[in-house]
């Protein structure tokens, strides 16, 4: 009676005797391989602590005896031995290792075992040809351990940096929501190994927008799945930053909040919200990212335009009885001149129109806004009403 390794591209049969030979030398050929892969793959030292012996044993043993199953055909399947193979790669990538230990044992444990078979094998004189099935089965073999484990490394790999992305996703909700308790904060950043900043810069995206998460720092908490797509990275806003989102966004579009305490991070998102608001309108340049910072005005005047409506009707009210193209001129000419701080002839300069004009249409005014126009609180809100209808003018027209 013959073993055998047919199908699946395997060897052929190997003589019984032989496999009676090779079953007979698994117990000191475990011990050795143990011995080989503990001198020549030394543990990890950034690991705290190292496999035990009984656990190596045992894997060799099972994985040996398996190869004996395998070319005798006792079983078809070695689902046993293949959760094994795929564990300990799972366990690498759980310790955030990489394979090349794993693999450097496999290699030992192939060299220690042909060794030992060369060495029967001359002592048994067995005949060439077996000699090449059993080279053919052992390497086989051996290939086919390391591929499973690979297998379980890149599952755990995967379901780790699932794991990590859905921590950091809970942790971004809650350091979004108002009045989280930062004892709980705390303890969920120490669980996602995120250490707090001291300050945070928040990031939004438009919708659907395509974010290659790989690019992202680290430290960077995403929320891509969100309706309103949304970046919180802590510190500063600064060159390599900037350079990471240009990695990160192909389509570049984003708008940065400001620089604030971990605490007030919702403030910073509705900013950075609001200004991507008024990017998609025409409103802001696209500065790809386009940063909160440097429109603060801009941010501040149109913040509550329902408000800015109201604010407007009273302010302007005296302005109702003239047409829209007079409207429109008068209300041009009393913003430059408030630009100018009431003179004249630079208000002419920036409208390219001659300083007697200028006080022509300033005389109406005058007439028409009565006292206001001598009053700084007045002057103040006019001077904001007409700067938010000026930035209002810059949206884009609909397409029809």
């Amino acid at each position: 009676m013959t073993g055998t390794l047919a199908g699946r591209g395997r060897p052929g049969p190997v003589p019984q005797q032989v496999i009676a030979i090779l079953s007979a030398e698994l117990p000191s050929l475990a011990e050795e391989i143990i011995g080989e892969v503990r001198r020549s793959v030394p543990d990890d030292p950034r690991q705290g602590r190292a496999v035990r012996r009984p656990t190596i044993r045992v894997s060799v043993e099972q994985v040996m005896a398996a190869f004996v199953d395998q070319v005798t055909g006792a079983g078809d399947t070695h689902e046993h031995r293949d959760e094994l193979c795929r564990e300990l790669g799972r366990s690498m990538a759980y310790e955030g290792r990489s394979l090349d230990a794993l693999q450097a044992a496999y290699r030992v444990g192939v060299q220690v075992a042909w060794r030992r078979v060369s060495d029967v094998a001359h002592r048994r004189r067995l005949p060439s040809g077996v000699m090449t099935q059993l080279a053919d089965a052992l390497f086989s073999y051996i290939d086919e351990l390391a591929s499973l484990s690979v297998q379980g490394y890149l599952e755990a790999r995967s379901r780790s940096a699932e794991e990590l992305a859905g921590e950091h996703r809970r942790l971004l909700r809650m350091a979004l929501r108002p009045g989280a308790p930062t004892g709980a904060l705390a303890e969920a950043a120490e669980a996602a190994g995120w250490p707090l900043p001291d300050q945070v810069t928040m990031v939004a995206l438009p919708a659907g927008a395509r974010c290659i998460r790989a690019a992202l720092d680290e430290d960077v908490l995403a929320d891509l799945g969100d309706a309103e797509p949304h970046l919180l990275m802590p510190g500063v806003f600064d060159g390599e930053r900037r350079r990471m989102l240009s990695d990160a966004l192909p389509e570049r579009r984003s708008a940065v909040g400001l620089s604030v305490p971990l605490a007030e991070a919702a403030d910073s998102l509705r900013w950075a919200r609001r200004a991507l608001a008024l990017v998609e309108s025409g409103v802001l340049e696209d500065g790809g990212p386009t940063l909160c910072e440097r429109y603060l005005l801009e941010l501040w005047l149109l913040s509550d335009e329902a408000l800015l409506d109201q604010l407007s009707r009273r302010r302007l009210s005296a302005l109702a009885g003239m047409s829209r193209t007079q409207r429109s001129r008068m209300t041009e000419t009393l913003g430059a001149w408030l630009e100018a701080q009431g003179n004249a002839v630079e208000t002419a300069r920036r409208l390219a129109v001659h300083p007697q004009t200028v006080r022509y249409r300033m005389r109406r005014l005058v007439e028409t806004f009565d006292e206001q126009l001598a009053d700084p609180a007045a002057r103040f809100a006019l001077d904001a009403v007409l700067r938010a209808h000026r930035l209002r003018q810059r949206r884009r027209v609909p397409m029809r």
